[in-house]
């Protein structure tokens, strides 16, 4: 008797050959479930069975209580950011909850425009807090499929929460083919390391027979042998082979169970195999699996609905076909192509300039429909890409654009750029080339961006649009150094006839922020107030006059000055969405401006908010700015524990240049304090990039860490002409003046020791903010090596609240005494030096000042227990004791965030700390530890 194998259904058959590999991940996926996270890469050719691996690794976490998110690059959808991590987290225009609802709304667009806010770098800042909040509510695995297809912000996430494995019940898998060779996949691969990668190869001779045996239902005979050898081990070939063959009446089992040719032609190869099964649906469906092909490998019901143009009846018996015939399967509530070598042979079926029309009409559809822009726009890109042949845009297509030209902007600026620049060709309107000159600012293109809204500005009649226009050539020319070529033009449109009050106010804002971007500060303070005389009720240009009065008053040092107009400015913003960003620069600003009045816990609790509301806005640049300001502050003040883990949290990418400067600068002079010496050289190797892109401005922290570094070195000549090249404006550098004088004392060089009081004296005449007068008596006292100046400089210091430089007047005093024979001032001061470099974990310092004074013949034993280890529980800051508490009692991180009064992010990574310092790998470890250090105490 002979039995006709049947097709295949729906491609599932038994992992065959995949012991060694299922067991790897499924023992991941137990660590998981216990509680220890782990990122691994799992990458092989296309066909040779990640996919099912994966899949089946993902079953064995659901049955272990594991929550299962999957989402998969597409190479169609590479340019849009973050549609694989948005499909697998299950973010959609209608989210549930609300942190998908504020995902989705970011991506919409709801942010107004001109807030600054970057949409994909918010939208991923909040992912990662979405993710958190899932592993707080158990076990998470999460899969991203052709991650080789991704875009590059899903890969710098997948990034991120790679680093951040140890300390959630995180599985992530990233599933990859070895090509294409991209930078950012290379760096993926060296931070998951190697013992977490799994090569998955072609199946060995032997398993390649069995699973041949498994679809044939027999022992494969001679012939079918040979053919199967053709197949090369890959799975998907061998499956689309047999099941060919069955679908032929090729292939038979007789009655001793052996399966064999019967005779017809076969497939000689792989996509020859996929065509001969979409060979044998009709026409009708082949046409419903064209149109979801150009969705890509995953995609929605609905949007096939909508591209398909198809009555329902038809449109599902046609899914029905696909799926009894294997080509479709179910992916959650969506459906997807079974695999994407089965998409690309459905899209590879039509010629290019037919797929163009086909993506075109689909855009449109989908836009006619109220699809989200970035859908939209996937189906616009393949016809600006080529294929069209230079066909003008359609006139839909540029109406489309203008409305939702900002949102797209925001969320994905380099497509914008694409789409926008093929409609300006085709299209007069101005409003078309302002969207576009914005989209190139955002990309970074200045000189493009300048160059189109240069030439909009000769046809832009709307007032509206001409001060948009304006605001972006200004931008770029700022950007590029050019800021003054922009003032006669700002003049001349300020003083058009006919232009109505507000826009000549917002023109006059703009020449104020110019003349205050050249320094030029005495003409910005009088056009920014001729703009607010003139602003009337119009919010946006009273608002921005009040910043650059309030910053006028910063550069001035009339701090104080400057309170009042930030709170008339806050309130002038309040509520009005256009000013958001406004709103977080004031904030910002205004923490800046209680440091520099010496009021550390006004200036701490304003930068914690203006941090809190910028993170709650989705604005990326002034939540890196605002992380910034609290670092210094926090560095000032002395927590320099909680300043190292703040200015750790979002990275550098991330950052404007200047910030990632200073940033680093405030870690590298805390470790270069604390005797970290290689960890402050690496801070300042990562600003050294970041330092070339700002030029010669002046990061007065990483100028510092420079000169830190070369005092340690023993040359303190160049330590201290390090300080002086910093020293260029009479604004700048307040911060290096005490240093300064300090070195040049200390080597003897009188002539700048001089020159630096001189400015000293100029800034702190008057002075009656702590800090300034102090200065003035530290460097009078350096100067004049008198013990009792410095005395009254550490008391300043002490009462400004500045733990580092009064340590520094103490030791002073403390030398000057010891010179002068006063041993017994000379060890008080020094009592005191040691102690409150001892709190701050100075070690450096703290050994310095043993040897030094041990000169003096004057020793002292420690009085005062300070944090020495530097790995282990004894290690442990008092601020990471606290969060290792909580850990152990098992909060989650956002919870000891709130308790804490502190951000999410700064919890995670002090968790991340107390995991390096404790050496061990997961949350569970850290109660691990904690209870085995309870019982050896």
């Amino acid at each position: 008797m002979i039995f006709r194998v049947q097709p295949l259904t729906d491609g599932a058959v038994r992992l065959i050959g995949r012991d060694g590999e299922l067991s790897r991940l499924t023992a991941w996926v137990h660590e998981v479930a216990a509680g220890r996270g782990r990122a691994v890469l799992v990458d092989g050719e296309p066909g040779i069975g990640k996919t099912a691996l994966v899949q089946a690794a993902c079953a064995a976490a659901a049955r272990s209580g594991c929550q299962v998110f999957r989402g998969a690059g597409d190479e169609l959808g590479q340019a849009l950011p973050l549609l694989p991590l948005l499909d697998a987290l299950r973010i959609t225009g209608s989210a549930p909850d609300p942190r998908r609802g504020a995902i989705a709304g970011l991506l919409r667009g709801d942010t107004a425009r001109g807030t600054g806010t970057d949409l994909a770098a918010a939208a991923a800042e909040q992912l990662l807090i979405l993710v958190d909040e899932l592993c707080q509510a158990g076990p998470v695995v999460l899969v991203v499929d052709e991650l080789q297809w991704a875009d590059r912000a899903t890969v710098a996430v997948w990034g991120r929460l790679a680093r951040s494995v140890r300390q959630l019940p995180l599985l992530l898998v990233g599933v990859l083919r070895p090509v294409p060779r991209r930078d950012d996949l290379r760096a993926l691969r060296r931070i998951v390391g190697p013992a977490e990668r799994l090569r998955v190869g072609r199946l060995t001779d032997p398993a390649a027979l069995e699973l041949v045996a498994e679809l044939a239902g027999g022992k494969p005979g001679d012939r079918l042998g040979q053919l199967a050898d053709g197949a090369a081990g890959n799975p998907l070939y061998l499956t689309e082979l047999l099941d060919a063959l069955a679908r032929g009446a090729c292939l038979a089992v007789d009655e001793a169970g052996i399966a064999e040719l019967t005779g017809g032609p076969a497939p000689d190869s792989l996509p020859e195999a996929i065509a001969d099964r979409l060979g044998f649906l009709s026409e009708r469906t082949r046409t419903v699996l064209r149109a979801a092909a150009l969705l890509g490998v995953g995609f929605s019901v609905a949007d096939l609905t909508v591209v398909a143009e198809a009555e329902l009846p038809v449109l599902l018996a046609a899914l029905d076909e696909a799926r009894a015939a294997g080509v479709l399967v179910a992916a959650g509530d969506d459906l997807a192509f079974r695999h994407p070598l089965i998409r690309q042979a459905l899209y590879d079926e039509l010629p290019a300039g037919v797929r163009v029309v086909w993506h075109r009409a689909a855009a449109r559809a989908l836009a006619d429909a109220g699809a989200p822009v970035e859908r939209v726009a996937r189906q616009l890109l393949p016809t600006v890409s080529g294929g069209d042949g230079g066909e003008p845009v359609p006139g839909w297509v540029i109406g489309w654009l203008l409305g939702a030209a900002t949102a797209l902007t925001g969320q994905a600026p380099e497509v914008a750029v694409a789409l926008l620049r093929r409609a300006v060709r085709d299209s007069t309107a101005a409003a078309l080339s302002c969207r576009l000159a914005e989209a190139l600012y955002r990309v970074g293109d200045f000189a493009e961006a300048e160059r189109v809204a240069e030439r909009a500005l000769g046809r832009a009649d709307d007032p509206d649009l001409r001060v948009d226009l304006l605001t972006t050539v200004t931008q770029c020319r700022a950007m590029t150094g050019r800021s003054a070529e922009s003032l006669a033009a700002l003049d001349r449109a300020a003083a058009a006839p006919g232009l109505p009050a507000r826009h000549r106010a917002r023109l006059l804002v703009l020449t104020a922020r110019t003349h205050r971007d050249l320094g030029e500060v005495d003409t910005a303070a009088r056009v920014a107030a001729e703009a607010l005389a003139g602003a009337g009720e119009d919010h946006w240009a009273t608002g921005w006059a009040l910043h650059v009065l309030s910053l006028v008053a910063m550069m001035r040092g009339e701090w104080t000055e400057a309170l009042p107009l930030f709170e008339r400015a806050m309130a002038t913003a309040a509520g009005d969405p256009a000013l958001t960003d406004l709103g977080l620069l004031l904030r910002i600003n205004q923490a800046v401006t209680f440091g520099a009045l010496d009021r550390y816990p006004d200036a701490l609790a304003a930068a914690e908010r203006a941090r809190e509301r910028a993170d709650r806005a989705g604005s990326v640049v002034r939540l890196t700015q605002a992380q910034s300001a609290l670092g210094q502050l926090l560095l000032g003040s002395g927590r320099w524990d909680d300043a190292v883990a703040e200015v750790d949290v979002v990275p550098d990418d991330l950052k404007d240049p200047s910030v990632a400067c200073c940033d680093h600068g405030v870690a590298a002079i805390i470790c270069f304090h604390r005797g970290e010496t290689a960890e402050a050289h690496r801070h300042l190797e990562a600003a050294a990039p970041c330092a070339e892109r700002i030029g010669g401005r002046v990061v007065e922290s990483l100028a510092l860490a420079r000169s830190l570094a070369f005092e340690q070195a023993g040359e303190p000549e160049r330590a201290l002409a390090t300080l002086t090249a910093a020293l260029t404006g009479e604004d700048e550098g307040e911060g290096l003046l005490g240093d300064a004088v300090r070195l040049a004392v200390e080597i003897g060089d009188a002539a700048t020791a001089a020159e630096i009081g001189a400015r000293v004296r100029a800034i702190t005449a008057g002075a009656a903010v702590p800090h300034r007068k102090a200065l003035g008596r530290y460097c009078q006292g350096m100067t004049d090596r008198d013990p009792a100046a410095l005395l009254r400089a550490a008391d300043g210091y002490r009462d400004a609240g500045r733990p580092l430089p009064r340590a520094k007047a103490l030791e002073a005093a403390a030398i000057a005494f010891a010179e002068a024979g006063d041993r017994g001032s000379a060890r008080a001061a020094f009592t005191h030096t040691l102690d409150l470099c001892g709190s701050l974990g100075a070690h450096w310092d703290v050994a310095r000042l043993r040897a030094r004074f041990r000169g003096f013949g004057i020793r002292r034993g420690p009085t005062v227990k300070h944090r020495q280890a530097t790995h282990g529980w004894d290690s442990l800051t008092p601020t990471e004791t606290k969060i290792a508490g909580l850990v152990v009692a098992g909060l989650s991180n956002p919870q000891i965030a709130a308790r804490l009064f502190l951000s999410p992010r700064t919890v995670a990574t002090h968790v991340s700390h107390i995991l390096a310092k404790l050496g061990v790998h997961s949350r569970i470890d850290i109660a691990r530890e904690a209870t085995r250090n309870s019982a050896s105490g």
